[in-house]
């Protein structure tokens, strides 16, 4: 599915994400930002497939699938529901496949190539439910204009719980004025490759079931966002009956079986590769600092329960930082041990048979960081950690939102503590940024630097097409063809 919009020398657009039901009628589901351009689109406007980005940005040989029927406003939400990125057009009866197919995400596949499929029919899931374990195994995949079908290949690419974040919108395709939108609840995939500019509106779903868990909405350079379908559907509900949609396709349950052929997996970094790049990138200043701090303070650390050794190294809560490496038994109880010490973060390994008491050399430390647990995700987190985490969310995110450069910020496990909950904390790279301290209220701070989170840029330029301007107007595919919204020039 997809929908456009165009200017005297743009066309843009992006995905539509799935086909749902609501009083008797059927709606294609997408974003807000797409499909009512900004906040700048009526109700009733066409919704063509191709979009114009696919089609020399010429509406003459698309058809009109659907119709632009209730979205919500982005510049001027209403304060009474959490803020979501969405909007319905009613289809045209015989133009969309009445099913909800979606390309390459059947539950089976013809050798080597991916097999078209509807979602799961129903309510889609909550994120909570994706994370546990004994519900789901964590994965996720969508299907999108830009990327085709990506799938993620482990759990702990949903890094975040609560994500308050704050996206860059833009009026008009290619130009005009900007204005940004604060979202709360995202659910936050930390994979680069999974999706690009057009991939607004993708469905987001359950890799073992074909759940929808969320509606893709925008992305930076290493994350990309998606608003909960928990907060999705109740925004779109009928304003006179309050009828919520419900998602066409299948009563039973089916894998995104695709995911299992090598195409759509994203690339898995190893832990011992990223340990190295971490290493890498520290500079000598922070390991001195590292060094000198654990100095000071080896003493009374070796004199911790569990704490056989001390190392100093890179901080994976926050790269670029130094950190003192603790090694500790196995099962000593992280708790207890301080996560700074004089300002320096603390990272905690644990395992067996590490040297007694002793203060490493760099070597050695580095020798000993790859016995370390590869990284945990949320679902090794105890409910204990979130309801801990929950509350210094609460009170700081706000506050935290308010600073020069922080765009984000959100529950998350602990890098440098694994199965310790930490304030997952966004920045923009390149933006000054007051030092966000290495622990708030007890609770561990984790930072994430990357682009800055953007909605509907997804532009293309085609210099060699020329097409006459003309009215904005969205689209949306017909059966068996993916669902996308892109934008695109023309002169």
């Amino acid at each position: 599915m997809d929908s456009s919009t165009s200017t005297s020398t743009m066309c843009c657009g992006g995905t539509l994400g799935a086909l749902v039901s609501r009083g008797g009628n059927q709606y294609i589901l997408g974003n807000s930002h797409v499909l009512a351009r900004d906040d700048s689109a009526s109700i009733g406007e066409s919704v063509i497939q191709p979009g114009l980005i696919d089609s020399s940005c010429s509406a003459a040989t698309a058809t009109v699938v659907a119709n632009l029927s209730q979205f919500v406003n982005l510049e001027n939400p209403s304060p009474s529901q959490p803020l979501v990125d969405a909007a319905l057009a009613q289809v045209v009866s015989g133009k969309v496949d009445a099913l909800g197919t979606i390309l390459e995400l059947g539950g089976t596949t013809n050798g080597s190539l991916p097999v078209d499929g509807p979602l799961h029919s129903g309510h889609g899931i909550t994120l909570a439910a994706l994370l546990d374990s004994t519900r789901h195994n964590g994965l996720v995949a969508k299907s999108g204009r830009s990327t085709g079908l990506t799938c993620t290949t482990q759990p702990a690419a949903i890094e975040t719980l609560l994500l308050t974040a704050s996206i860059q919108f833009q009026k008009g395709c290619g130009s005009g004025a900007t204005f940004s939108a604060t979202f709360t609840d995202l659910v936050d995939i930390h994979d680069s490759a999974f999706s690009a500019e057009g991939d607004s509106g993708s469905m987001i779903v359950t890799q073992d079931t074909a759940d929808p868990v969320a509606l893709l909405l925008a992305s930076s350079d290493t994350d990309t966002l998606g608003n909960s379908i928990s907060d999705v559907l109740p925004a779109l509900a009928d304003p006179t009956t309050g009828e919520q949609p419900v998602f066409v396709g299948t009563t039973n349950t089916h894998p995104v079986a695709a995911c299992s052929l090598p195409g759509p997996r994203s690339a898995a970094v190893s832990a011992a590769a990223s340990l190295a790049h971490r290493n890498e990138i520290l500079s000598s200043q922070e390991l001195q600092r590292a060094e000198e701090t654990r100095d000071l303070w080896a003493s009374e650390l070796l004199s911790r329960p569990g704490v056989h050794a001390l190392g100093a190294g890179a901080s994976l809560d926050h790269p670029g930082e130094g950190a003192i490496l603790l090694f500790v038994e196995q099962g000593s109880g992280r708790r207890k041990l301080p996560a700074q010490m004089d300002g320096v973060r603390t990272r905690i390994i644990e395992g067996e048979n590490f040297p007694q008491h002793a203060v490493l050399s760099i070597a050695e430390t580095a020798a000993l960081e790859q016995s370390g647990p590869p990284a945990s995700g949320l679902s090794a987190v105890p409910d204990s950690e979130i309801v801990r985490a929950r509350a210094v969310h609460a009170k700081h995110a706000s506050t935290l939102m308010g600073l020069q450069g922080v765009q984000g910020v959100g529950i998350a496990s602990s890098a440098d503590s694994p199965g310790e909950a930490a304030l997952m904390i966004f920045v923009v790279r390149g933006v000054l940024h007051d030092r966000i301290p290495p622990v708030i209220e007890g609770l561990r701070t984790r930072i994430r630097e990357s682009s800055r989170f953007r909605a509907g840029f997804g532009d293309k330029d085609i210099r060699q097409v020329c097409a006459p301007p003309m009215r904005a107007k969205s689209s949306v595919s017909q059966p068996n063809q993916r669902d996308t919204i892109n934008r695109e020039p023309v002169h």
